[in-house]
């Protein structure tokens, strides 16, 4: 199998149903880190046994802490980039060639997988699409998909956002304005839209609050 330069990253939040099989499925297609946010099942335990490297977050900090921490360990080890996958089965691993092709075609910093709406609850497919109207009015250009966690970061992006303040699933949000403003390169990739039997970790009012407050941060910030 040929070796490519990049990793995959799990932040991982009590995951024991979907973890195993997940990691399964990655294969060797790349090395995996996961990072464990604190979990209190046996996500741990069962991808250690799984083999592969796994670091803790002894406390439960967010999904962009886990992120951070990721980040870190994938440039303590030298990889040129990641892609991150969530642990709860909504991404699929046979798409991790869509990623890997495009950036080693032409070295994107940010690939980010997006889904179809129109195939999600209905709940999901509001709330997604007038999130990326809102997000793409701050940005001041088409943004396909905001909340998508599937994508492809290079070292050098991952370096730029390691001072993050984001430590909820706004920190995704923020890193698409952080590749943009720093003139860094971006693009996307069609994904399958799943939903299946996963528990959701995101607050629905909290989620809002902070996800206003960066748009408007954001529009702030692109409109100086």
């Amino acid at each position: 199998m040929e070796k490519y330069s990049g990793c995959i990253l799990i932040p991982a939040y009590n995951e024991e149903k979907h973890i195993s099989d997940l990691i399964q499925k990655i294969g060797g297609i790349l090395p995996i880190i996961v990072v464990d946010d604190g979990s209190t099942d046996n996500t741990v335990k069962i991808a250690t046994n799984a083999g592969t490297r796994v670091f803790r977050q002894e406390v439960n900090q967010g999904k962009g802490a886990a992120l951070v921490r990721g980040f870190k360990e994938a440039l303590r080890l030298g990889y040129d980039y990641v892609i991150t996958l969530d642990a709860d089965g909504q991404h699929d691993p046979a798409e991790l060639y869509k990623f890997i092709d495009l950036y080693e075609k032409n070295k994107i910093d940010l690939i980010i997988g997006f889904r179809d709406f129109k195939q999600m609850p209905w709940v999901r497919r509001i709330s997604n699409t007038m999130g990326t109207y809102a997000f793409s009015w701050a940005m001041g250009q088409k943004i396909q998909d905001n909340q998508s966690g599937y994508r492809l970061m290079s070292a050098r992006l991952m370096d730029l956002v390691l001072d993050s303040s984001e430590l909820g699933f706004h920190f995704e949000v923020e890193v698409i304005v952080r590749c943009l403003k720093a003139g860094y390169s971006l693009a996307w990739v069609p994904i399958r839209t799943i939903y299946a039997d996963e528990t959701s970790h995101i607050r629905p009012l909290q989620h809002l609050f902070h996800f206003s407050r960066m748009v408007l941060q954001t529009r702030k910030k692109m409109r100086s």
